[in-house]
């Protein structure tokens, strides 16, 4: 993996001008804000593939934006954290806006992404895993679409059947 969002960490915990210059990028086109680039263009490797440069200045203004002091827990992957979301708020809307997230196209993953980071402002996301699966987007097989809808259904199964089974231990 890159390393860059323990990259941004490191600088983080010197500068916090990196998160607000990396939450005001997600205001313009993934790379187009110019302040960001020293904090992103040292870990973009081949610029001729603007799809991969795009990613990694989405997720370093998505990792900006849902940074939180003192956050704990073990971040989770974005399927994982969605469907805890769901378990936790009983939002049945969750899952929906998960299937358009995971139905998006290239224009419409960094809007939709702003908004399913900011839903999860509670659920430690793995910005490395994220990365990592944006970086597979568009793969013909959508095996990065069919891993995070296979970790969202999974979990949101065992959440379904925690409470069913505490359901149960209560009315006994």
């Amino acid at each position: 993996m890159s390393g860059l969002i323990e990259w941004l960490e490191d600088v983080n915990a010197k500068d916090t001008k990196v998160r607000a210059v990396l939450r005001r990028s997600l205001a313009f086109e993934p790379g187009m804000f110019v302040a960001a680039y020293p904090y992103v263009e040292p870990f973009v490797k081949d610029e001729s593939k603007s799809f991969r440069r795009e990613m990694h200045y989405l997720v370093a203004g998505l990792w900006a934006a849902h940074w939180r002091k003192g956050r704990t827990g073990v971040p989770m992957p974005i399927g994982q954290a969605c469907a805890t979301h769901q378990g936790t708020s009983g939002s049945t809307s969750t899952e929906r806006r998960f299937i358009n997230l995971l139905d998006s196209d290239r224009d419409q993953l960094p809007h939709r992404f702003r908004q399913m980071v900011a839903l999860l402002k509670e659920q430690a996301i793995d910005f490395d895993a994220l990365l990592k699966g944006l970086l597979y987007w568009n793969d013909d097989e959508k095996r990065t679409q069919n891993a995070w809808a296979r970790d969202f259904y999974r979990n949101l199964n065992l959440e379904t059947a925690d409470d069913n089974q505490t359901e149960k231990e209560i009315n006994e």
